[in-house]
């Protein structure tokens, strides 16, 4: 096995009460004006505010941006830029899920390396380190608070780009449930849906080590014991508290094993129809690794028992096999769509999803290399 290196912000804060702590760190850093990159929707309920406030009364000032589109564009980026350019900010904070998280990594990068987001498409495009990033997350889902991802739309293209780049990672992630307590059970089931799609991706990748293994493993554990309560019950802190740390888990995993198919066409659905990206994710996840199971039956064996199947007298594909049903049962019970047909999706678009598929970093990974028409196949199945 080649050299493994691991990517991780150097600070990482969990637990209720910790965004508290954050700010006590963000002072002691000695930065002095924010750009908070947000959304509308958080600006509304007042977290947007709360935040400012613990900066404030640190003498610290914030910029707001809340313009974040759930798919943010490359428009989104520049907007972004312009801001901070113009009030002159020395650091960024993200605020939210995913969304804000990939927009801020897009602003903060373009910032001390110039050009336009689209130039750092691909792996390691960027020569400098991003503006400092302290990314403050209100889902358990993403884990974009701490991974060197970042997705970003190209309005042009109608392509959502994956810049995998070390410096993108955020200097700070914080989990703190208290701010997921009031998400709603749609988003709390597609970003949990996504966690665990990053962890049975990462498991399976050909760059899979002991490390990531250990942290995928849990991750799918914690997953399949709580997200049926965390949708179904969403003021449960314990129960969001555990999927924070799965979700968190799950993004030390595929940071540093990658991803697979499913995100790879996954990102072509969102970019060509603007669809939720766990969502998508959900949707597909059990028909890749059905495609998977031909190279790696026993590693889907092996989540299905992390699933909490009783897979003891069963070969690998049946085993496999009882993964995919796994999947497919608490997709159901947290009340994802049962295909892309209700999504929208085409079948006549399948030739050019399956393109840009193939064009995407995250499918470099997958156990199995698939031709375009295999890929179609897959999107057919999923319909």
């Amino acid at each position: 096995m080649a050299a493994f290196k691991f990517y991780i912000p150097a600070i990482n804060l969990m637990g209720a009460g910790s965004l508290t702590s954050a700010a006590a760190d963000i002072q002691g850093y000695g930065y002095k004006k924010a750009l908070i990159v947000t959304d509308k929707v958080l600006s509304q309920i007042g977290v947007v505010a709360k935040v400012s406030a613990l900066l404030a009364e640190r003498g610290v000032e914030s910029v707001i941006f809340d313009e974040t589109k759930p798919n943010p564009t490359v428009s989104n980026v520049d907007a972004g830029l312009a801001l901070l350019k113009a009030q002159q900010c020395d650091f960024v904070i993200s605020l939210g899920g995913g969304s804000p998280h990939d927009c801020a990594k897009g602003i903060a990068l373009v910032a001390t390396n110039g050009g336009n987001i689209k130039d750092y498409e691909g792996v390691d495009r960027s020569a400098k380190p991003q503006l400092p990033l302290i990314a403050i997350n209100t889902t358990a889902g993403t884990a974009s608070e701490m991974t060197r991802f970042c997705i970003i739309t190209d309005e042009a293209r109608h392509v959502k780009m994956a810049i995998v780049d070390k410096h993108v990672t955020p200097l700070m992630s914080v989990n703190d449930p208290e701010l997921m307590l009031a998400k709603p059970a749609g988003l709390t089931a597609a970003t949990g849906m996504d966690a665990l799609t990053h962890a049975v991706e990462a498991y399976v990748s050909t760059i899979a080590t002991p490390v990531t293994d250990a942290s995928a493993i849990m991750a799918i554990e914690l997953i399949a014991k709580h997200l049926r309560r965390a949708v179904s019950h969403g003021d449960d802190l314990h129960a969001r508290e555990q999927m924070a740390y799965a979700q968190f888990l799950a993004g030390m995993a595929f940071n540093n094993a990658s991803l697979g198919y499913v995100h790879a066409m996954a990102h072509q659905l969102g970019g060509f129809y603007d669809l939720p990206h766990g969502v998508c994710n959900a949707v597909l996840l059990p028909h890749v690794q059905a495609y998977n199971a031909q190279v790696c039956a026993g590693r889907l064996k092996d989540v299905a028992r992390f699933m909490g199947v009783d897979v003891s007298a069963m070969s690998d594909e049946q085993g496999a096999a009882a993964a995919i049903d796994a999947i497919k049962a608490l997709a159901r019970d947290v009340q994802i769509p049962a295909g892309l047909e209700q999504l929208g999706v085409k079948a006549d678009d399948f030739d050019v999803l399956a393109t840009n598929a193939l064009k995407d970093a995250c499918g470099l990974t997958n156990p199995k290399q698939a031709s375009h028409d295999e890929i179609k196949a897959i999107f057919r199945a999923a319909m």
